[in-house]
């Protein structure tokens, strides 16, 4: 059975297929999920944050754009972009713990990003998860 961390990389490599012009990418799912041995609940979980994230996609990067110091959602790459697409429905959206969005977060931009990521990752986040507490 694959882990929640495992569930959310394959999420993000869904959401940067679609990112990147992959419109058929939504046919392919459940064979994308089941090639990463992702079934049953853990299923379930993939399927509810691609569809929370794609269903609220204008409100995220809206999100993301007003903690942006220096840029554009546009200007940042495509898997950071679906890290932080991710992330922030998990934060803003979802029950899940801030504390796990954020960690969850920052682990696979270390998994799948250069070294600058992380740390870009997590003041995003931070800036986000910061002004949710003051509202």
């Amino acid at each position: 059975m694959a882990t929640r961390h495992q569930v959310r990389e394959a999420v993000v490599s869904i959401l940067y297929a679609q990112d990147i012009g992959n419109s058929e990418v939504e046919k392919f799912e459940d064979e994308i999920l089941e090639n990463k041995k992702i079934r049953n609940k853990q299923k379930e979980f993939a399927l509810s944050l691609i569809e929370g994230v794609l269903n609220n996609l204008e409100v995220l990067d809206n999100e993301i754009n007003k903690h942006l110091k220096e840029w554009n959602i546009k200007e940042i790459g495509h898997i950071e972009r679906a890290i932080l697409r991710l992330s922030s429905y998990e934060l803003l959206l979802s029950d899940i713990d801030e504390a796990v969005a954020i960690n969850e977060a920052i682990e696979l931009a270390k998994t799948l990003c250069n070294d600058n990521v992380p740390k870009f990752i997590n003041g995003v986040l931070g800036s986000i998860q910061k002004d949710k507490r003051e509202k």
